[in-house]
């Protein structure tokens, strides 16, 4: 997913505030954990505060049990990727975006493949549901390819 492949540009503030080395991905459980309950925001300067307290309000906050090591935040990031492509964003603005918002590092070309596969899954439930005469299902799925395709 593309989740696994976000990682914090301010990753060593982080790590030095929580006292321990975390993993480079931004949705894995440790720094999903750190960010939740050991991070002292207040030692933070304020960009970088800023931006974690929009990643935590936008991607960490649900009623999972298991909260925050639940699914939640990997696929609110990943409807916010294609939410933002749908909205005419392309691959590397949605890079600036996520780094701008949420202070997170993605390459360009790791969106454009996950948009890419995005739509072959799309495509795949665009047939099944004409194989179904789910008409509904079938319309949606067109019109969110053709957003993202665009």
């Amino acid at each position: 997913m593309i989740a696994e492949k976000a990682r914090f540009r301010s990753a060593k503030k982080i790590e030095r505030l929580v006292g321990y080395r975390l993993p480079m991905s931004a949705f894995h459980g440790t720094t999903l954990e750190a960010i939740s309950g050991r991070l002292n925001f207040d030692y933070l300067d304020p960009a970088v505060r800023d931006q974690l307290l929009s990643f935590f309000d936008d991607f960490l906050k649900c009623d999972c049990k298991e909260s925050p090591l639940c699914d939640c935040p990997a696929k609110k990031f990943a409807t916010l990727v294609i939410e933002l492509r749908e909205r005419g964003l392309e691959h590397r603005q949605i890079s600036s975006y996520l780094l701008d918002e949420y202070g997170i590092d993605m390459y360009p070309t790791d969106l454009l493949s996950f948009l890419e596969d995005s739509v072959h899954v799309l495509e795949a439930i665009r047939d099944i549901a004409g194989l179904d005469k789910r008409v509904e299902l079938e319309k949606k799925a067109d019109e969110h390819i053709a957003l993202i395709s665009r």
